[in-house]
C-alpha cells in the first residue's frame, strides 16, 4: 500500500504537468515559477537542517566502532574502524562517503539446518554505489544544459561514459546504471519481507521519484524528439534570472522538470538528507580516544556531594552496632568527653 501510494503520487504529478502544459500560463509556471520556488526551499531548508545540526552539542564521544581501540603498542590498533587522531577520522570518513565502507562490511543471518549462519551481502552495497556514482555523473553531463561554453571535462566524461557507442544518439552506461541501481534499491524494499516491514511512505516516495526523473529524462533523450537548443535557452535564462519560455518543447520535459522540482523541494525534508548529516554524524566524524583524552561534559554545573567519609562520620556509631566493618573506628565515650 505504502508503494502504491507513492506511485501513485508520482504519476499523478506526470499527469498534472501533461494537463497543465496545454493551458495557457501554466507552462510560464511549470517552466520558471516551480524551479526558482523549489531551488529557494531546497537551499533554505538544506542549509537550515545542517546548521541546526551543527549547533546541537556533542559533549561525549560516541563513535560507531567495531575494531581495536589504541591501546598498548603491543596491541594491533584498528585505525579505520576505531580512529584515534583526526587523521585516522579522515581517512574512515573518506572510505565512508566515497565508497560506502560501511555498506561493504554488511552481513546476513540465516538459519540453515536449524542453526543460525552468518555471510558476506555484497548486493545492497552494489546497488547504492552504481546508483549514486551514476547519479553523480548524470548531474555532470547535464552541466552541458546549464554553461556556455561547457566546461572541458563534460566531454570527457561523455566520452567515457558512452565509449560503447550504442544507437544515436549514444547511450550512456549512467543511463542504466541510474535506472538499474534505483530498481534494485526498489525491488529489495518490496520483496524482501524484513526490509518491507520496516519501510515507510518516506522510504518509497524518493524512490519513485528518482525512477520517474530518470524514466522520463531517458525517453527525452531515445524516443521523443526534444528541442536541445530550446531547453537550453531557458535553462541559461533560468541561470542568468533572465528567463523567457521557449516554444514547441514537448511536454515530457514539463513532467521530467516538474519531478526534478519536486525531488529539490522535499529534499530538506528527507532521509536524502544523509548527503549532509553524514558529515556531521557524531558516530562516524569523532575520534575515540577516551582512554587518552579525559572529555568533560561542559553541561556539567556545581553539585554538592555527600562524601563517604562524611557518611561514615554521621552513621559511624550506627554502622559499628549493626557490623559493618568502617575505616575509622569510634573514639571512647570517656575520651570524647574529654575533648
Amino acid at each position: 500500500m505504502k508503494a502504491a501510494v507513492s506511485l501513485i503520487v508520482v504519476l499523478a504529478l506526470v499527469v498534472l504537468a501533461y494537463l497543465g502544459t496545454g493551458l495557457g500560463q501554466a507552462g510560464f509556471i511549470f517552466g520558471i515559477v516551480l524551479p526558482y520556488l523549489a531551488l529557494a526551499v531546497f537551499l533554505v531548508g538544506f542549509v537550515s537542517r545542517v546548521l541546526g545540526w551543527a549547533r546541537s552539542p556533542v559533549p561525549f564521544r560516541i563513535p560507531t566502532t567495531c575494531g581495536q581501540q589504541k591501546s598498548l603498542r603491543w596491541i594491533k590498533h584498528d585505525r579505520l574502524e576505531n580512529p584515534f587522531t583526526a587523521w585516522q577520522v579522515i581517512g574512515r570518513m573518506l572510505l565512508e562517503v566515497l565508497f560506502f565502507r560501511s555498506l561493504f562490511r554488511n552481513t546476513r543471518m540465516e538459519m540453515h539446518q536449524g542453526k543460525m549462519t552468518h555471510g558476506p551481502s555484497k548486493w545492497l552495497w552494489l546497488g547504492a554505489i552504481v546508483f549514486h556514482y551514476s547519479m553523480l555523473v548524470v548531474l555532470l553531463r547535464h552541466l552541458r544544459l546549464f554553461t556556455e561554453p561547457v566546461p572541458f571535462f563534460v566531454g570527457w566524461i561523455e566520452a567515457a561514459d558512452g565509449f560503447l557507442q550504442i544507437g544515436v544518439p549514444v547511450l550512456y552506461l549512467t543511463s542504466l546504471g541510474l535506472l538499474a541501481g534505483l530498481g534494485y534499491l526498489l525491488l529489495r524494499r518490496l520483496f524482501i519481507a524484513q526490509v518491507r516491514y520496516i519501510s515507510l511512505l518516506n522510504d518509497y516516495f524518493p524512490l519513485w521519484l528518482l525512477l520517474g526523473i530518470g524514466s522520463t529524462g531517458f525517453l527525452l533523450r531515445h524516443f521523443v524528439k526534444t528541442d536541445l537548443v530550446s531547453i537550453k535557452s531557458l535553462t541559461l535564462g533560468l541561470i542568468s534570472f533572465s528567463p523567457q519560455l521557449p516554444e514547441g518543447v514537448h511536454w515530457l520535459f514539463y513532467a521530467h522538470l516538474l519531478l526534478v522540482c519536486t525531488l529539490f523541494a522535499y529534499f530538506p525534508f528527507s532521509k536524502l538528507m544523509h548527503l549532509g548529516g553524514v558529515f556531521l554524524s557524531p558516530t562516524r566524524n569523532l575520534a575515540s580516544n577516551n582512554r587518552a583524552v579525559r572529555h568533560v561534559n561542559p553541561w556539567d554545573y556545581p553539585v554538592k556531594v555527600h562524601t563517604y567519609e562524611e557518611y561514615e562520620d554521621d552513621f559511624r556509631d550506627k554502622m559499628v552496632a549493626a557490623g559493618i566493618p568502617v575505616e575509622k573506628q569510634p573514639q571512647p565515650a570517656a575520651a570524647a568527653e574529654k575533648e
